[in-house]
């Protein structure tokens, strides 16, 4: 029997990590910012994405390759070489940083305070998938030619607390795929995510007055326009996938 479950909070990635996700695929929900930012620099060219937990990762990888490029963000803004002792990240976490004349071809290492956590805990799946209102659509329909048997929706949260905007794309996301997964195993938490989805659909702008994520970038001038950028729907028709720790495009 096939099964549909979204995993709401950053509580549950310890128990993912635990699990045999072996004949199970992930999609992973950074809604506010990472999984939208990763998606925009791929679609604007980046070769591959590198993410890691840590600052000191991140720094490690780029001294080992000076190529790479620092993307990250810790509290929401870019981290400074006060942070790493050593250099200034190129980027923070701003989806609208990651534009191709800066990152055709090029590796971006990544750090974030919640993203990078949910991808490494759903490192031992089958596949893992990048999830983001951009490209919900070619998920979907990878989703439905590929017909995974187990899809767990993993939402990264907001430090240990669910996030609603990532609620909101994972019951986006089970409502496209419904038809495929109804005659299985639906969890409470996936009738959650796609009730909560199916009541904000029609303005998820305004759904972001019940978002802290939302809240607060709308509240800091530069970041503000960050909020409309990751709530546009299917503006892409790739799928990104992590494997081997690195984020790649599958499909064109």
């Amino acid at each position: 029997m096939n099964s549909l479950e979204v995993s709401l909070t950053p509580a549950e990635f310890a128990e993912i990590k635990s699990r045999d996700l072996g004949n199970t695929t992930c999609v992973v929900f950074d809604i506010l910012r990472a999984t939208t930012s990763m998606t925009n620099a791929l679609a604007n060219g980046a070769e591959a994405i590198i993410p890691v937990s840590e600052i000191s990762e991140a720094i490690a990888v780029y001294e080992k390759d000076n190529d790479v490029l620092l993307a990250g963000e810790r509290h929401g803004h870019r981290i400074l070489k006060d942070q790493t002792g050593s250099v200034d990240f190129v980027f923070g976490n701003s989806p609208r940083e990651f534009t191709a004349d800066k990152v055709a071809g090029k590796t971006i290492v990544t750090t974030t305070t919640n993203g990078t956590r949910a991808l490494q805990a759903c490192s031992g799946a089958k596949q893992v998938l990048i999830g983001s209102f951009l490209n919900l659509s070619a998920v979907a329909n990878w989703i439905a030619q590929n017909k995974p048997e187990n899809l767990l929706l993993v939402c990264a949260g907001t430090f240990e607390e669910a996030a609603y905007e990532d609620i909101l794309a994972a019951g986006a996301l089970a409502d496209l795929v419904w038809a495929h997964y109804c005659a299985g195993k639906i969890t409470d938490s996936t009738h959650i995510a796609r009730q909560i989805y199916q009541l904000s659909k029609r303005d998820l702008t305004g759904a972001m007055q019940f978002a802290r994520n939302g809240r607060t970038l709308m509240n800091v001038p530069d970041l503000r326009d960050d909020v409309a950028f990751c709530l546009r729907q299917n503006i892409f028709d790739f799928v990104a996938e992590m494997k081997g720790g690195r984020i790649r495009q599958i499909t064109k």
